[in-house]
């Protein structure tokens, strides 16, 4: 099965965009829980390769969620980022990599101040590539006892996105002041800036 990037309508069903001149066809997806969309979009989205990174509820119940009934814990959603990428320029492997490297995959329903199921660590596949290639790195990580507890990240088929309101939109950016920000997102992203260094992207093009 090809795991090339299928563009759909949104939440709201409002038709797909074209492809940006210029823009490969060949654009794969991948969507991941780490926590708070926040921390996670503001990772991801200083890779090269990575197309576009949107916060957004997968793995629940309810339709179309808000991001106050998602808070509640009841709809079974969690918050996760759906990333657009170039596997040309990054691989799955590689995001996988800096998945693992930039929140705790050892805590279940939580990752620092957040605590819910919708925190929880998760990877939801779009491919049996996808699928074998996250289970073997967890199964590598284990192996090597790469952390001090057993991994709890589940991995799962993905079935729905829906996209988060707009004012989630690339939040750190926006309010790096914000006492949230500059507490628990700001060291993952120095963290990711040390560590992960050679996969940047250079900062104009970062926006």
């Amino acid at each position: 099965m090809s795991h090339a990037q299928t563009r759909q309508p949104d939440s709201a069903g409002n038709p797909p965009a074209p492809p940006a001149a210029g823009e490969s066809k060949d654009l794969e997806t991948a969507t991941f829980g780490a926590g708070c969309f926040w921390c996670t979009e503001a990772v991801f989205r200083r890779l090269k390769g990575v197309r576009s990174v949107v916060p957004g509820y997968s793995g629940g119940r309810v339709k179309s969620p808000t991001y106050k009934q998602v808070s509640t814990g009841k709809t079974g959603h969690a918050e996760v980022v759906q990333i657009t990428f170039d596997p040309k320029e990054i691989s799955y492997a590689e995001l996988l990599e800096v998945f693992w490297q930039t929140h705790d995959p050892t805590t279940l329903n939580r990752q620092g101040p957040d605590f819910g199921t919708q925190y929880r660590s998760v990877i939801f596949y779009h491919s049996d590539q996808q699928r074998k290639t996250a289970e073997k790195c967890k199964s590598e990580l284990d192996a090597a006892r790469a952390f001090d507890s057993p991994i709890v990240t589940r991995i799962v088929p993905f079935r729905e996105f829906y996209r988060a309101e707009d004012y989630h939109k690339d939040y750190f950016e926006l309010h790096p002041q914000q006492p949230y920000c500059a507490a628990y997102i700001r060291p993952k992203v120095e963290k990711l800036e040390k560590v992960f260094r050679d996969k940047l992207k250079a900062p104009a093009s970062r926006k």
